[in-house]
């Protein structure tokens, strides 16, 4: 079985005197983590720590409690510390992948198969997820992750299926502002 770390989340702050700590998820919601059970010091794995409790909170944040971990004095000694999880720990649903399965993939037209660029990265600064592509002259270029542009995730294939509107990914296409007495 190969082994995988991701990302959990930073702990950002003690919570009590008991040993929780506040966590900034990094990895969606508590519930993914609460099934691994176990998490990590290192990208590279390390000292495997039991997870006690994990609840939500709100803005992506969770009150954790590590074992071992069982005061405030103990807590703070791992504030800043990243925290990790095995992906082979979790199940994912059908249809659901890890954001770092996407960086990388071709970013595809789903009607010619054209090819746009290949994915750098993967934010979600509002209500969905903006991807950031690479295209094969260098440039940036991005679309958020919505059912009107986003037409398919398959990261096993390694791509993307979408269906760009003109001038997402078209240097040729240029929109034209309406100008002082015309309508828009």
């Amino acid at each position: 079985m190969i082994r995988a770390y991701l990302e959990a989340g930073k702990l950002v702050t003690t919570h009590g005197v008991r040993g929780e700590l506040k966590m900034e998820l990094w990895c969606g919601e508590a519930a993914l983590l609460k099934r691994a059970k176990t998490l990590y010091g290192t990208a590279e794995g390390g000292k495997p720590v039991g997870v006690q409790s994990l609840r939500q909170l709100p803005n992506n944040m969770a009150i954790l409690k590590l074992e071992g971990v069982d005061d405030m004095d103990a807590a703070r000694r791992l504030v800043g510390s990243m925290l990790y999880f095995d992906r082979n720990d979790v199940r994912l649903a059908k249809g659901v992948c890890f954001i770092s399965d996407l960086l990388g993939c071709e970013v595809q037209d789903a009607d010619t198969g054209r090819v746009y660029g290949t994915v750098k990265s993967v934010t979600h600064p509002g209500p969905q997820d903006i991807y950031t592509v690479t295209t094969p002259s260098g440039e940036e270029r991005m679309f958020p992750g919505v059912p009107a542009f986003l037409v398919d995730k398959q990261p096993e294939e390694g791509r993307i299926l979408i269906r760009p509107i003109p001038g997402m990914f078209d240097d040729d296409v240029i929109l034209d502002a309406p100008q002082a007495g015309e309508e828009a």
